[in-house]
């Protein structure tokens, strides 16, 4: 109720509004007795409204606004005085005979309390919260449509598939599986795993991220296979994803270090008809292309994202500072995570840079990877593929996405030719422009 007093101090309206949302809120025996749940017994309604009105959606809150305006509007016209009196002197409140100075001056409580009693202007005030409430219901209605129609398209353009990604949130791998879900406008939830556990993730063999789960019952693992079969999947018309999966066989070897590895056959390859390939890629070479960007971006950009934002100790502190910020850890793990992960970071990054033959001044190699996207895409396009993004820009894109907010994301955006392209990839990936 308090919250209802602070409001309703506000003037005529608010308080006649602030009522009727009060009433709405618990019930038609609350405007007989308002002060009966300021001893501390609240409405269930009421405290979820006050906890949680800033979480309501629009479509409810409008429509919600939309009703209480209607009620206050009602109230108004039914009520006695309102009735006493004819419509004339209601709409004009009594203009011609008493002057219109006095109907509508500034008469402080005075000309409140007449408004309020039906003597002046009862009805013109009905008439008008009546009127904005049907303008809340013509708005209510029109937003209800468009997002029914919105959901619709996103149904139709992911043909009902029902996505949950498992990822680290700064792993560029995941990132690049977001990029291609956010462009295309498809749906999908996110499971942060705990990177030191990983318990998110124990029911599966694969103990990498990303892992898509698809419907809940078939797992995609590997972000160039995740996004190659989506890819597959969107295009193609009579392909089901278990289907598609085949096409992409896992095989496990280990690696001149001993380690086993696990690697996919055709994971950059999407597997179309011959029709439907000629209407992906129309112009010739366009497929090469994509694969040859898709695969740099694994096998070299992906490399010089850890030796430069774990080039200083500086650096290092402030990207594990973002890493256990936006990532799954307890708090005895993130503070490890921050200043021993750290630590151990910048030592690996030296590491990385010897096994990549990296400059001294790793920043450098950054910039000519960068440089060397941007004169392959050209100045005659906007994206590598054309006026759209295909998923060489996404993959670049995704990767590059990961260094957001550390120095050298700023150093790479001020000290190269990128940003137009990286801009342009923003917007394209926030408005779901694939979705078309």
């Amino acid at each position: 109720m308090e919250t209802f007093k602070k409001w309703s101090g506000r003037g005529l309206y608010s308080r006649v509004l602030c009522l009727a949302l009060y009433v709405d809120l618990n019930g038609p025996e609350a405007s007989t007795d308002p002060d009966r749940h300021s001893s501390g017994t609240q409405s269930p309604r009421l405290s979820s409204f006050v906890l949680h009105s800033g979480y309501l959606c629009k479509t409810n809150m409008a429509a919600a606004c939309t009703r209480t305006l209607c009620k206050v509007g009602w109230s108004i016209l039914e009520s006695p005085a309102a009735r006493r009196s004819g419509p004339v002197s209601y709409l004009l409140g009594n203009v011609g005979a008493r002057g219109s100075g006095r109907a509508y001056g500034t008469g402080g409580s005075g000309f409140r309390s007449k408004l309020l009693s039906g003597v002046r202007g009862g009805r013109l005030l009905g008439c008008a919260v009546l009127l904005g409430g049907g303008l809340g219901l013509y708005q209510t209605v029109k937003f209800r449509v468009q997002q029914h129609l919105a959901e619709d398209e996103s149904k139709v353009s992911g043909r009902g598939l029902t996505l949950t990604l498992y990822q680290y949130k700064t792993c560029p791998f995941c990132s690049k599986v977001r990029a291609f879900l956010d462009y295309h406008g498809l749906p999908y939830e996110t499971v942060e795993v705990n990177p030191v556990m990983r318990k998110e993730i124990k029911w599966s063999a694969y103990r990498k991220v990303p892992i898509l789960m698809v419907g809940g019952d078939v797992q995609l693992n590997d972000s160039s296979v995740i996004i190659s079969s989506l890819k597959t999947y969107l295009t193609s018309k009579d392909k089901s994803m278990s289907d598609i999966l085949l096409c992409y066989p896992e095989v496990k070897s280990e690696n001149d270090s001993g380690k086993k590895v696990t690697e996919y056959f055709n994971k950059y390859w999407l597997m179309l008809s011959e029709a439907e390939n000629a209407a992906l890629y129309p112009e010739k070479g366009m497929q090469k292309e994509e694969m040859k960007w898709r695969q740099w971006a694994d096998d070299w950009l992906v490399h010089l994202i850890s030796p430069n934002v774990y080039r200083t100790t500086d650096e290092a502190l402030a990207s594990f500072d973002y890493i256990v910020r936006e990532g799954k850890f307890g708090t005895y793990e993130g503070f490890f995570a921050k200043y021993v992960g750290a630590a151990a970071m910048f030592i690996i990054s030296k590491r990385l840079k010897s096994r990549y033959n990296l400059q001294d001044d790793v920043r450098q190699d950054l910039y000519k990877a960068v440089n060397d996207w941007v004169t392959a895409i050209g100045k005659k396009r906007k994206f590598m593929g054309g006026d759209n993004p295909n998923l060489a820009d996404l993959a670049v894109f995704g990767v590059l996405r990961v260094m957001e907010g550390l120095q050298a994301f700023d150093d790479m955006m001020e000290n190269t030719k990128v940003k137009p392209w990286y801009r342009r990839m923003e917007r394209a990936a926030l408005n779901h422009e694939g979705r078309k």
